[in-house]
């Protein structure tokens, strides 16, 4: 090669300017490619160089020798964390949705399968003798139920199921009574033998029933089932003949003689002593009446700004025989009944233009007291002690001996 050096006089003019515009028109396209980037500050920014894709020099080298194994662990990955769960759930899935549906806890598969408590009706599967048409008061309609079945309903209605167990014998003694000794001397010309409310004896259905005892309805209906089965086809009889088995929620310590608050004297149903009453909820009760509705109620006159005389004349049992109020009388029952008292054994205490009655006990307090006979199991005593205690001279007998026309139907 010529090692002859130039110099820039030397090279002709018409290289030099031959060689300026090629710089040039070199600059401007340069120029024209490069976006008009802005700094912060609005300044050109330098030209960026051209963005060259730098791989790792590993991943320009071919190889193949990796893809298989790691294929393979890929696979028994997903295998291990997917399919393997999914084969271990699906045995238990139906399972576990049946429990739920049906809400019965799951046993052992060598284990017996129980039903739920308040799914099983005891009562059913009593042997009743006949059946009780029960008019239904709030739907009009005519209910024909197996009598041990009605019982049983009429104790869970009448008494609370948290009581003893032989008191709610002794209710079951008393509710089946009251059924035969009606049907066998009613003279209604009805075409039923009941109806559901307090005119004979409350009587609610098993919906009703759930409703009402809410999520106590399992076990109460057990305790009431277990008394009335104690006691199938067993009532209270008075020489051979059923008695009126009279009973009631709270007496004020005595029960009362059956005249001295209904017009027949009955020889069974005579005044006894009751003192467990007194730990009942229902033992004392205040209601509060203005002189005026007082006079409204009785339709009597009295002075409102003096003192109104008043005269008390009480039975054996302490209970208000006759009131004379302002030269006007009245019978105990006659102003329980017109003031919707809770019991005839009251008293009245006038303040200013207003009387406070006080009452003791809860019922007519004839016959058996429901919470008395509670007591008295709490003691201790049985159902067949109860019901004698209350009820003077009593047998009990059965339905097929005392009512064979009932049993015959």
């Amino acid at each position: 090669m010529n090692n002859r050096k130039y110099t820039t006089k030397s090279i002709p003019k018409a290289w030099k300017k031959k060689k300026s515009s090629f710089s040039k028109r070199m600059k401007l396209k340069q120029q024209q490619q490069q976006p008009k980037n802005l700094s912060p500050q609005g300044n050109k920014m330098k030209s960026l160089a051209p963005f060259k894709s730098k791989k790792p020099k590993y991943l320009n080298k071919p190889s193949t020798s990796w893809k298989l194994p790691t294929f393979v662990v890929l696979s028994c990955l997903i295998t291990i964390i997917l399919i393997i769960p999914t084969m271990i759930v699906i045995p238990f899935g139906d399972n576990n949705q049946a429990a739920e549906e049906s809400n019965v806890e799951e046993v052992p598969e060598q284990g017996q399968e129980q039903e739920p408590e308040t799914e099983q009706e005891p009562e059913a599967q009593l042997d009743s003798p006949f059946s009780v048409e029960v008019m239904r008061d709030t739907s009009d309609s005519i209910e024909d139920v197996p009598l041990e079945e009605y019982v049983s309903r009429v104790v869970a209605s009448e008494m609370p199921g948290e009581f003893e167990v032989e008191a709610l014998k002794a209710q079951a003694l008393a509710a089946r009574t009251y059924i035969v000794n009606h049907m066998l001397f009613q003279d209604e010309n009805e075409n039923f033998d009941v109806t559901d409310t307090t005119t004979h004896q409350v009587y609610k259905s098993e919906h009703e029933l759930r409703s009402v005892l809410g999520s106590d309805f399992g076990w109460k209906m057990d305790k009431v089932n277990e008394a009335v089965a104690a006691t199938q086809g067993e009532i209270l009889t008075y020489e051979d003949a059923p008695i009126t088995p009279a009973y009631f929620s709270t007496s004020n310590g005595f029960t009362e003689n059956s005249e001295d608050y209904w017009d027949n004297e009955l020889p069974y149903l005579r005044s006894v002593e009751s003192p467990w009453d007194k730990d009942s909820p229902k033992y004392l009760h205040q209601e509060v009446f203005a002189i005026s509705v007082v006079e409204d109620t009785l339709g009597i006159n009295l002075a409102s700004e003096d003192a109104v005389p008043i005269e008390v004349t009480r039975t054996e049992s302490e209970r208000v025989d006759e009131l004379a109020i302002a030269g006007n009388s009245f019978s105990g029952k006659e102003v329980r009944e017109q003031f919707e008292l809770q019991s005839s054994d009251f008293t009245i205490e006038q303040k200013n233009d207003h009387f406070i009655f006080t009452t003791k006990g809860f019922g007519h307090g004839i016959g058996m007291s429901q919470y008395g006979a509670n007591g008295m199991a709490e003691d201790g005593e049985t159902y067949q002690d109860i019901v004698k205690h209350y009820y003077q001279d009593v047998e009990i007998d059965t339905v097929d001996d005392t009512a064979p026309t009932l049993v015959a139907r």
